[in-house]
Formats: C-alpha cells, structure tokens, sequence
C-alpha cells in the first residue's frame, strides 16, 4: 500500500477521491452497458451482411462462369475491358455514446443499365449483362459492409476501453483508496487513544500534587 500520512486532512482528502472514483467507475459503468446495447445488434446485422455478401459473391462467380462457358473467356475478356466506371461513396461522421464514427454511403446506386457500362449492346449475350449486374450489386453490398463493420469495430475498441478502465477503478484504485481511508482511520482511532491515556495519566498526577500540597 502507498504510504500515507496519518492525518485528518489526509483522511479528508482520501475520501474526496474515493467518492470521485467511485463516482467515475458508476458512470463509466453505465457507459460500458450502454455501448454494449449499441454493440450487440451491430453484431447481428454484421453477420447478416456478410452472409449477404458472401451468397451475392457466390451468385455473382456462377453469373460469370456460365458466361465464360458459353460466351467464351475472350467474349467476357473482351466486354471487361471495355466497360469502364467509378463508385462514388459519401462519408460523413455520427457520434454513438461520444464515440466519433465515420459514416460511409453510397453517393449513388452501383447499378447501371445496359446502356452506360461502355460496352455495344450487340454481339453481348444477356448472361454477360446479368454476369455485370451481378458484380455491380457486390459493390453496393462491400459498402454497406464497410459502413458496419467500420462501425463495429470503433464500438468495439471504445468498449474494449471503457471496460479496462472499469476493471482498474473496481479492483485497483478504489480498493487502494478503502484500504486507505480504513488505515488513517485506525491510525487517527490509535493515536486518539494514546492521548486520551496519555491525558489520563497527567490528570493522576496533577490530583497526587493536589493531595501532597493539601497535606
């Protein structure tokens, strides 16, 4: 244990901080099951994305294995190369429990028609079309994916945060300070039964002097 001074001052001074950290762990407490509730569901709909994701990316590969079957891998080869495009995404900022959390969007749909992916709509079967709009909608779905997972993560390492610090004024600094308050305590109580003997003892002997000049 630190070592303290014994003083009433010093008791009065320890106290004021074990209130605050006890004071501090409550919030941060209800901080901690706060985040935990904004966590939880985030969970849940990260896993349902990626399992989106994960049959959008299976439909998406049988799109362009069919292509490449009957079109021929130059066909498809061919079309890649002329379709051309970017995906735009906004990001702004929100803020879940003061946690900064950027906000990922897309500025507009991934999706195209026939028309604008760059390639003449002559001599391009429909299955290379429907093999295009499949990966198009990947795109949409990876965002979407970004945006929560990124999400996810900055409450994660807030919560992973917030829990050490609980952990650290629960089974640390506030037990330190109890041990403290309860050692000044005991030292004040033992000091102020030594002065009391102590005044006892001076009492008998100023009464002896009494009775000796009496006599």
């Amino acid at each position: 244990m630190e070592k303290v001074k014994s003083t009433r001052g010093e008791l009065l001074w320890r106290k004021q901080q074990l209130q605050l950290a006890v004071q501090g762990m409550e919030l941060l407490k209800k901080k901690r099951d706060a985040l935990l509730r904004e966590f939880l569901p985030i969970i849940d709909e990260t896993m349902k994305l990626s399992l989106r994701l994960e049959r959008a990316t299976q439909e998406a590969q049988g799109a362009l294995a069919m292509a490449k079957a009957v079109d021929g891998e130059a066909a498809v080869t061919s079309v890649s190369f002329a379709t051309k495009g970017e995906v735009h995404v906004d990001i702004t900022g929100t803020h879940v429990m003061g946690v900064p959390i950027p906000v990922i969007r897309k500025a507009e749909a991934p999706l195209r028609n026939e028309l604008n992916r760059g390639y003449s709509l002559t001599g391009v079967s429909a299955r290379i079309g429907y093999a295009a709009k499949k990966f198009e909608e990947i795109v949409g779905t990876m965002i979407e994916s970004a945006d929560i997972e990124t999400r996810l993560r900055r409450l994660g390492e807030e919560l992973q945060k917030t829990n050490r610090r609980v952990n650290a004024l629960e089974n640390v600094v506030v037990p330190e300070l109890e041990e403290q308050v309860k050692f000044i305590y005991s030292a004040l109580d033992e000091r102020a039964r030594e002065d009391h003997f102590r005044l006892k003892r001076v009492k008998k002997k100023i009464e002896k002097r009494k009775l000796a000049i009496v006599e």
